[in-house]
């Protein structure tokens, strides 16, 4: 690396952009969480069922899929600060359309138009890490960036009740738009592309091009399939951990402290490993490690009857699995290069959410009628074996790769 690149990477104001970056990643996540602990509430204020209410949840992983891989290449021909300050902007102005909640399909409606804004603002990590933070530091800062989206979720879930009971339902909605909107305008205000290392941008390659060209990539075809299977078993447990573990009676209360340490597992481990990541200057042995250590972990999680044993695996689920989601980000720009790097994030985060979507409704399928979900504690470990398996023959190590 030339004198002068590292110290374009190295400029201070890296840290501001990251900052908003984190900011606006974790809003939209909140705002996708705020009604996961409101769904019987809901259900009573507006007089529907809980296929409805499921809905307003629903949305955000069904419209990344549609929407994931426009976001990218709109990422790459625009630049990210154009597109996540667009995507921070709908999600805004449709949070504000939240106040207005008299009908349930207002409220509907606004969830809709920030899950168009989510795959906006997401999708432009990879692009924004590439552009201000050197091979030395990158996945530590897509592990920052990460964390963020995971307070956001922490966040929805744990605040949006008790403000609800503080202050109405009406004005918990008023507090949420404000907190978009002062994150969109602080990131429109403070973001900006590093003007020491422009951008690498190609007006004229569309974007069916630019996908035919990733999917000639076998190493980028992997990651895909990784990520369809990670994500997956990762959303997978969360939005079924309750269920999972009632029958070994652990109540809902006690469910949702092992759920809350898993989150804060994933915040520390999302900083921890990929830094070390960085460090070592490898990938592979450290996305390997993560599945490895889920792999041991989720079966005794998933059956024990010990809370204390519980809570300490919850905790070390978190800190050990979901650091590789960052590290799948930084591979697979490592592996697309700077300039398909927002395509190649979209198609990544696209996988990812229908991996979510068919894995959540796969386990409820193959469970059944039964009491116990022992049947999809087996298909979430026979995920993790394949992404154990998938990763070590499959997938080359990028750090310090060279892309033509």
């Amino acid at each position: 690396m030339s004198t002068s690149s590292s110290t374009a990477y190295h400029r201070p104001y890296r840290w501001v952009v990251l900052a908003t970056f984190t900011a606006v990643a974790g809003v939209s996540q909140m705002l996708w969480l705020n009604f996961a602990p409101l769904i019987t509430q809901l259900e009573a204020r507006y007089g529907v069922g809980e296929l409805e209410v499921s809905a307003l949840l629903l949305v955000f992983p069904l419209l990344y899929v549609v929407l994931s891989i426009h976001a990218g290449t709109m990422t790459d021909r625009k630049g990210y600060k154009y597109t996540i300050a667009l995507g921070s902007i709908i999600a805004a102005v449709f949070a504000c359309l939240r106040i207005f909640n008299g009908s349930f399909y207002i409220l509907l409606a606004a969830q809709v138009g920030i899950a168009i804004g989510q795959p906006y603002v997401i999708n432009g990590i990879s692009k924004l890490v590439v552009n201000w933070f050197g091979k030395d530091e990158a996945a530590m800062a897509t592990g920052l960036g990460t964390v963020g989206m995971f307070i956001g979720m922490a966040l929805g879930l744990g605040l949006t009740p008790p403000l609800v009971s503080a202050l109405g339902f009406d004005w918990t909605m008023v507090v949420f738009a404000a907190i978009a909107v002062a994150s969109a305008v602080a990131f429109i205000a403070f973001a900006k592309e590093n003007d020491q290392l422009p951008l690498e941008r190609d007006e004229t390659e569309n974007a069916l091009t630019e996908i035919k060209v990733l999917l000639n990539d076998r190493n980028l075809i992997v990651l895909f399939i990784l990520s369809f299977m990670a994500l997956g078993f990762f959303n997978g447990l969360t939005t079924w951990l309750e269920p999972i573990v009632q029958p070994n009676g652990i109540d809902a209360e006690q469910a949702g402290i092992i759920g809350a340490l898993l989150i804060l597992g994933v915040i520390l481990g999302s900083v921890i490993i990929p830094t070390i990541s960085d460090k070592v200057g490898k990938r592979k042995p450290f996305l390997l490690l993560c599945c490895a250590a889920a792999t041991v972990v989720v079966y005794p999680l998933c059956t024990l009857t010990g809370l204390s044993t519980l809570y300490v695996l919850g905790g070390v689920m978190g800190f050990i699995f979901l650091p590789g989601y960052a590290l799948l980000l930084s591979i697979t720009e490592e592996q697309s290069g700077p300039k398909r790097a927002g395509a190649a994030t979209g198609m990544l985060m696209l996988t990812g959410n229908a991996g979510a979507v068919v894995v959540i409704i796969a386990m409820q399928l193959v469970k059944g009628d039964a009491v116990s979900w022992i049947n999809a504690v087996w298909l979430m470990l026979a995920l993790l074996v394949g992404c154990l398996v998938l990763g070590a023959l499959g997938l080359k190590e990028t750090f310090g790769r060279k892309v033509g």
